[in-house]
């Protein structure tokens, strides 16, 4: 029976941090969608999907087996094999994810493209009152109980914008890859595709501190705090690559085009006319959404995908994007899981056609992105599944730190402009970063 606690004068997202700076576990997911907060700590089942491998530890006991056919869906029908009961499934896909999807596990290498964890301890909060979903613990309880109604002074103060990151790093590189892919266009199938560029963080990070400040100057789709298989990050999602619910109802929300927000409404709204009468912005978008057409009707029933929304705007931090949303019902047989390898990755952040691009990609960019444009999700037993894209955020692994950000380009984009949208992007994450422990 689930345990809940009276609303907290807190907001949820310092609430949910409040738990996470208990140090109790160090395997923990935190995933803001809608209203509601899920916290996750501990590891009940770990699931680890490469290219090859399907590797599930549970009780410290390890099994693994062959990856065959997408790697989502082998870790979901590790889930199932399990025959776990009322289960909860968090963690994060990388972007060479798609390398497998498409064949080519070679370019995949040996890298880890999907790292699931079912909980010991799960809490939900929405609108400040916690509730225990997993974890019998009646400390859990006292805990809560402490942290709802703990004074603020007791807990540590945000700090904000301390940490120098120098968004131009790599510029000559990303122009040189710019033209190239531009080349790529004009004489090959490719139409679009989006290119990143990595920049390092020099100091060290608080990454609890850091998701709270930028969740609080920031309305992002989904958000997300995470340390999972050795990978530290957060960020916050300007899309989500796919909301899935119970009763087979799924949607996507492409979003392209990025432009700085200028400051007064006036100016705001002559940016917003500008990028409508952008013949590339409105191609590249027109581009999104076709596909994310196409790829829900893999999945869903013949003439239930619909777009529900067409050509909006959407402000995400400091930043703002065209955006639309897609809505269809799955066809019988097929899952929320086989719905996200469909549209897996968004693109948004890879190319069309989707496997040009993630090769040109692959050829291109000079480290693998790991989860940038792939996706945090949160999926339950039910059928529900949250996906967010990973854009927005900041990494760490193995002591080593970094932003990401790409643009994408079609057969009119100037490098430079692009090369300009990639920093407009890394400026609107690294203005949050707090400075972290020595």
């Amino acid at each position: 029976m689930a345990v809940h606690t009276d609303p907290s004068p807190r907001s949820s997202a310092e609430f949910a941090a409040s738990l996470i700076r208990t140090g109790f576990f160090d395997t923990y997911f935190v995933y803001e969608h809608g209203t509601v907060w899920t916290v996750a700590w501990g590891v009940r089942v770990e699931i680890v999907v490469n290219a090859t491998r399907v590797r599930v530890r549970r009780d410290s006991v390890e099994e693994s087996w062959p990856t065959v056919g997408g790697p989502l869906r082998a870790a979901h029908e590790a889930l199932e094999r399990l025959a776990l009961s009322d289960w909860t499934a968090c963690g994060w896909i990388a972007f060479e994810a798609v390398h497998v999807l498409n064949g080519r596990p070679d370019l995949a290498g040996d890298s880890d493209v999907v790292h699931l964890v079912v909980p010991e301890v799960e809490v939900r909060i929405e609108r400040g009152r916690a509730s225990v979903v997993r974890g019998g613990d009646p400390r859990l309880h006292a805990l809560l109980e402490h942290l709802r109604t703990a004074p603020p002074a007791n807990m540590p103060a945000s700090r904000r914008a301390d940490v120098p990151v120098d968004v131009n790093a790599d510029s000559g590189r990303y122009r040189e890859a710019a033209l190239e892919a531009l080349e790529e266009i004009r004489s090959t199938e490719l139409r679009k595709v989006t290119l990143s560029r990595s920049v390092p963080v020099g100091e060290p990070v608080d990454f609890v501190e850091t998701y709270l400040a930028g969740r609080a100057a920031t309305a992002p789709a989904r958000s997300f705090l995470l340390s999972i298989g050795g990978l530290t990050a957060t960020g916050f999602c300007p899309e989500t690559l796919l909301e899935a619910r119970p009763d087979g109802k799924v949607s996507t929300q492409p979003l392209t085009r990025t432009r700085a927000l200028v400051g007064n409404e006036l100016e705001t709204e002559r940016s917003r006319a500008e990028m409508s009468a952008d013949a590339e912005a409105v191609y590249a978008h027109a581009i999104a959404v076709s596909s994310a057409f196409d790829e829900f009707n893999e999945v869903c029933e013949p003439g239930s995908v619909v777009v529900d929304e067409l050509v909006a705007f959407r402000t995400r931090g400091s930043v703002q994007h065209l955006a639309s949303r897609l809505c269809g019902r799955l066809a019988g047989g097929k899952t929320s899981w086989d719905a996200l390898e469909a549209l897996f990755p968004a693109v948004a952040t890879s190319g069309a056609p989707k496997r040009a691009g993630c090769e040109f990609i692959s050829r291109s960019e000079a480290t693998p992105r790991g989860i940038y444009s792939g996706a945090v999700l949160l999926a339950l037993d039910d059928g529900f599944l949250d996906a967010g894209l990973v854009s927005r955020a900041v990494y760490e692994t193995r002591g080593r730190r970094w932003l990401r950000a790409g643009a994408g380009i079609v057969a009119s984009s100037s490098p430079e402009r692009k090369f300009e949208e990639t920093r407009e992007k890394l400026r609107d994450i690294s203005s949050y970063l707090v400075t972290g422990p020595t």
